[in-house]
């Protein structure tokens, strides 16, 4: 097994370099770990040759332990003010950058445009650049592999929290590569530094790392589930339920409308690569259907490499669509498709074939934009 460093990691063996006699301010998260296990937030309060001044969070807060809209307050074990930036705003404030001349990013991301950390990334740059700031990435490793890429774009038009950047739903990108995309194609003016991992390549998978694993999110509790959201989150918008409220998010997906037998069959006769499915009934505790019986089914990877988690969620959009014309609820699959010609192309009936070909000549020349501003072999 290799052993990686992270860039936090990095950074204390070089001594801090980057930030020596800066005030800094933290965007961070309980994913923000040393591989020993200390946080980030402990490695730089006590780095002599830091000033750590503010601490803002993510989704999910600084702890990773709220689904819901977080407020600010104050970190107990440093007495360090901590600013939400998904509550009362998704953006530090000028007041709140004040005491700081440079915003250091260190949260693990999980490789799929949707998922916000990558969106409080963007916003996080923006603001260091209208306050003249400095903005210091420390990198982490895509967990599910910066060699597969998959899906649509989002359109230009339907950027939004959930779709910063007109990226594919698998971007196959880590945070460093992709704050160097953002800098370079959305002009932005902060200063950008990042602090590379070590020892991990494109293809590795996070369990090839070595390093801890830590939900990134209350429900994102396993690799597999973080290789199939980039299909299954997709839908999550819609009426039906992702898993969310059970043991296995992201690896079920039912509602109280749907027949499990037919459901599995349905989708086991598409020939996914790299998965199969069961039928399964469960009751979530918790989110959508809480409560409530559902029929569906558990998506079982079999081979990780030849898994393609968009078509996984496109061509379940299409069984449902056939199966459930009238109970399933297709409107808000766009929400997070973020492409309205795909979108339209689901509601029509097209077959995932037809769905490449619409999204094939953009996905092709970004991986050919993207190649600037890979870091890793």
């Amino acid at each position: 097994m290799t052993q990686v460093l992270t860039g936090i990691d990095v950074l204390e063996r070089e001594g801090f370099a980057p930030l020596r006699g800066r005030r800094v301010g933290l965007v961070t998260n309980h994913t923000g770990l040393a591989r020993d296990g200390r946080t980030t937030i402990d490695v730089l309060h006590r780095a002599k040759e830091v000033e750590l001044a503010a601490l803002f969070g993510p989704e999910h807060g600084i702890r990773g332990e709220k689904d819901e809209r977080v407020a600010d307050g104050t970190d107990a074990k440093t007495g360090l003010p901590v600013y939400s930036l998904y509550g009362a705003r998704e953006k530090p404030t000028p007041e709140q950058l004040r005491d700081v001349d440079t915003l250091v990013f260190d949260i693990q991301d999980i490789g799929c445009r949707f998922y916000t950390y990558i969106s409080t990334l963007g916003n996080v740059m923006e603001a260091a650049g209208e306050q003249g700031l400095r903005v210091v990435v420390l990198d982490r490793p895509n967990p599910i592999t910066g060699q597969h890429v998959e899906g649509p774009l989002a359109d230009e038009d339907k950027l939004s929290f959930t779709a910063y950047h007109p990226l594919p739903v698998r971007h196959g990108m880590t945070v460093g590569e992709l704050a160097r995309l953002f800098h370079a194609e959305r002009g932005l003016s902060c200063p950008l530094d990042v602090v590379p991992c070590e020892g991990w390549r494109r293809g590795d998978w996070y369990d090839a790392t070595g390093l801890l694993w830590t939900d990134p999110s209350p429900n994102m509790r396993a690799l597999m589930a973080a290789a199939l959201y980039p299909g299954v989150g997709l839908l999550e918008m819609t009426n039906l339920s992702v898993g969310r409220g059970t043991d296995a998010p992201f690896e079920l997906v039912g509602a109280p409308f749907m027949d499990a037998h037919a459901l599995a069959a349905a989708l086991n006769a598409e020939r996914l690569p790299g998965v199969r499915c069961y039928p399964v009934r469960f009751t979530p505790r918790a989110s959508r259907f809480a409560g409530e019986s559902c029929g569906g089914v558990r998506l079982l990877v079999t081979d990780r490499e030849a898994l393609d988690a968009v078509r996984v969620g496109l061509t379940l959009a299409a069984v449902l669509r056939r199966l459930y014309p009238q109970d399933w609820q297709h409107g808000k699959l766009l929400t997070l498709l973020a492409n309205q010609k795909v979108f339209d192309a689901v509601a029509a009936g097209a077959d995932y074939r037809a769905l490449v070909q619409i999204w094939d000549a953009d996905l092709r020349e970004f991986l050919a934009r993207r190649a600037r501003f890979l870091l890793y072999l």
